[in-house]
């Protein structure tokens, strides 16, 4: 360790640094820093129009030649795939397929005029999708829609009390109710966060939470499919365990499962998850990825149409696909105290996974898409979207992965590849809606299942996490656990309690470490990890690798007495008692006080190597004892002539380094106070090292400093407070800093 490895060796010769004089802060009186802030130009309103519509800034420089032929082709293309994903996804919203279609055309509008993003492919997301479904079985399930059946004789249509039916009509039209509502309430949510500017709060979504929380989703839309894929008759479960009671319903009932669907579902699983896997291995080979969900379903449609296999074996189709839009609605207010909880939870989930997938292409700089997203303004983007779509009979609007990848990877340069998905999704919603009625509902699961392929292959993280960072993996683990038992919104909350106690622990419970120095340098490392370190004589060197507040600021003092070897306070009382027995023993006669130290009394038969000897002048008789101060100078580290313990001091300096010490609150800075005069009265200086500007500013703010504790003690590092603590030595006084003089009265 005390040689050097590089080949141009460099040394630094400097004096000792203490705190330099800091340059004086403008103060600004509130009426002023209003003034500022509302202060406009025309170049700060142009920018500030600009970043609330994107489109100003984009369009006008969009190069038509270059961009808009892959535009064109994968606007096309992603418009396909988002036509069958939003019918397919709609069964996930519990609501009709057609409803489906208009999520998918919707907030694309909106979101080419206010969203930031190039690549993003805007419509339904199963995660959020499967989050309204969630609440909409739960206000609306098929119980509240059931009606007497209505039997039909010769003559006269009979009534039957003791039969009952679903009205369907009357359920569709308060689901999708329900759907706009909750939409409407998520698209507020999100533009009142923008407008607050609070975009900052997906950073505290991090990868592994937002793993474990979308592989139980998965998992959640895969237990809500089998249903559909085996076509058999279930109850509506939602809150926890509702996978378990689903799935005993589905095993009760299994006798009863379609084989016409089942065998359907399961080709579209293997045939869509085939050819996904062909996209993928051969994306430089193939110009266009193949369209197998648009094929699958095109040929599922037409077999299910000739073969009539709704009247033939019963299989459940899509039924109605009308033409043209359903008129807006007015959202219900009613039931905004509902879904309130539920709202907030998908606004969140919605935009933290859209921002996600938004940055990662936006970073991707091998394909030259070096561009910024803005946090806040895809919040107003979204949520406006959200509010219009949610007057228009759509569900919650976020991006899919998969769409994203197919518009990009086909070309797409901009948010005309949006708009022109968009036309597609129109053509199909004005024209081709009715050529999709007798698609099997069991396709569309297949097509879902096939789509969340990506989201169970998050599971081989789990290894990789553990791995790489305990922490990490178990919060990934008690998020997908959280999420798959107490259902999505209740378990985002727990895998967010969960990250946040992760935060609270690792601060609460720092690491900590006694430094030594590397020979001939000035560089401290930990001694417990690195050979050839050398503890300096006399000097104990602190690290403390946390910000310090009120959570672990005992756990700080208690690391801090283990690394010293004692406790301060305990230390002062031991050598006051000791004192006070020194002070009798002196009154008795039994001990001599002298300028010099103690010296026994013969009389007291102790050979005491802990004071320094000298000739005791015989007092004339008669003559009393004078009544004066006399020094005594006690060593504290050699055996006392009293019966008292008192636990050894090994350093006379401590330094406490604060180089990874970002903040102190109150509770902190009025405790290592404390600490400090604890060890001044034992006669241990502190120095504090690496404190930055800012830290020393708030141990200001705080009172830390007074007539005992001056800001003399603070250096810019530990090299400096070392060098300063070993001139002061060499010039200090010859006598031992350890010992401590008493002024004792008799």
């Amino acid at each position: 360790m005390d040689e050097c490895f590089h080949e141009n060796n460099y040394h630094v010769s400097r004096c000792i640094y203490q705190v330099h004089e800091r340059q004086a802060q403008e103060i600004q009186s509130l009426r002023e820093r209003l003034s500022r802030a509302c202060r406009c130009t025309d170049k700060w309103a142009v920018q500030k129009i600009k970043g609330l519509l994107p489109i100003l800034d984009w369009l006008p420089k969009y190069p038509v030649k270059q961009w808009l032929p892959g535009d064109v082709i994968s606007g096309v293309t992603t418009g396909l795939v988002c036509c069958l994903q939003g019918v397919a996804y709609a069964l996930l919203a519990s609501v009709a397929p057609v409803y489906g279609l208009y999520s998918a055309f919707f907030p694309i509008l909106t979101y080419f005029v206010l969203g930031t993003s190039r690549h993003i492919s805007v419509g339904p997301f199963p995660v959020t999708c499967l989050m309204v479904g969630s609440v909409v079985l739960t206000l609306a399930p098929d119980e509240h829609f059931l009606r007497p059946v209505n039997i039909t004789g010769v003559n006269e249509t009979v009534t039957d009390e003791r039969l009952m039916e679903v009205d369907v009509e009357a359920r569709e039209a308060q689901r999708i109710l329900v759907a706009c509502t909750m939409t409407l309430l998520v698209g507020l949510f999100q533009v009142a966060m923008g407008l607050m500017q609070v975009g900052f709060l997906d950073r505290y979504l991090s990868d592994p939470l937002v793993g474990g929380f979308t592989t139980a989703a998965a998992f959640h839309v895969f237990i809500s499919q089998i249903k559909t894929i085996v076509s058999v008759p279930i109850h509506n479960h939602n809150g926890f365990f509702s996978f378990a009671y689903t799935l005993i319903d589905v095993s009760r009932n299994i006798n009863q499962t379609n084989i016409a669907d089942l065998i359907a579902g399961l080709l579209t699983i293997f045939i869509v998850m085939a050819v996904k896997e062909i996209n993928t291995k051969f994306q430089h080979k193939i110009p266009v990825p193949i369209p197998i969900e648009v094929i699958v379903t095109v040929i599922a449609s037409a077999i299910s149409h000739v073969m009539d296999l709704n009247s033939q074996y019963g299989v459940s189709i899509v039924h109605s696909l009308p033409r043209g839009f359903a008129p807006p609605q007015i959202p219900n207010i009613a039931l905004i105290g509902n879904i309130l909880g539920s709202s907030f939870s998908t606004a969140v989930v919605g935009y933290a996974v859209a921002v996600s997938v938004a940055k990662v292409y936006a970073a991707k700089t091998l394909q030259k898409h070096d561009y910024t997203v803005d946090g806040n303004q895809e919040l107003i983007a979204f949520g406006v979207s959200n509010i219009f779509g949610g007057c228009f009979s759509s569900f919650v609007a976020s991006t899919a992965l998969s769409r994203t990848a197919v518009q990009e990877s086909t070309g797409g340069k901009s948010q005309i590849a949006g708009i022109i998905s968009a036309l597609m999704v129109m053509i199909v919603i004005l024209a081709l809606g009715p050529f999709l009625q007798p698609l099997q509902k069991s396709v569309l699961a297949g097509i879902v299942l096939a789509n969340l392929k990506g989201m169970f292959m998050q599971i081989s993280e789990v290894p990789v996490l553990w791995r790489q960072n305990r922490t990490d993996c178990l919060i990934w683990i008690a998020t997908c656990l959280a999420s798959i038992v107490l259902g999505l919104d209740v378990g985002l909350l727990a895998g967010l309690v969960f990250e946040m106690g992760t935060v609270v622990v690792r601060t609460q419970f720092p690491s900590c470490a006694t430094l030594g120095n590397v020979p001939n340098t000035n560089i401290y490392k930990n001694m417990k990890n690195y050979k050839n370190i050398d503890e300096i004589p006399g000097i104990k060197i602190f690290k403390c690798n946390s910000p310090i507040y009120f959570a672990n600021i005992d756990y700080f003092k208690e690391k801090l007495r283990e690394e010293v070897g004692f406790d301060a306070v305990r230390v002062f009382k031991k050598r006051n008692k000791a004192l006070k027995k020194i002070h009798k023993l002196i009154k008795k006669g039994k001990l001599q006080a002298t300028e010099n130290g103690l010296v026994p009394v013969a009389s007291l038969g102790v050979e005491n190597q802990a004071f320094e000897k000298e000739q005791v002048p015989e007092l004339e008789e008669g003559a009393s004892q004078p009544d004066s101060e006399v020094k005594v100078q006690v060593d504290w580290t050699s055996e006392l002539p009293v019966s008292v313990s008192v636990p050894t001091v090994h350093f006379h300096s401590l330094v406490v380094d604060f180089s990874a010490v970002s903040f102190l609150d109150v509770v902190a800075a009025k405790s290592l106070k404390l600490v400090v005069k604890e060890f001044i009265r034992i006669g241990a200086s502190v120095y504090i090292a690496g404190c930055d500007g800012e830290l020393v500013r708030r141990l200001e703010a705080l009172s830390f400093f007074d007539e005992e504790v001056t800001r003399d003690i603070l250096f810019l590092s530990v090299h400096d407070a070392i060098l300063f603590i070993q001139l002061e030595t060499s010039t200090g006084n010859d006598e031992d800093p350890l010992a401590e003089k008493v002024r004792l009265t008799f």
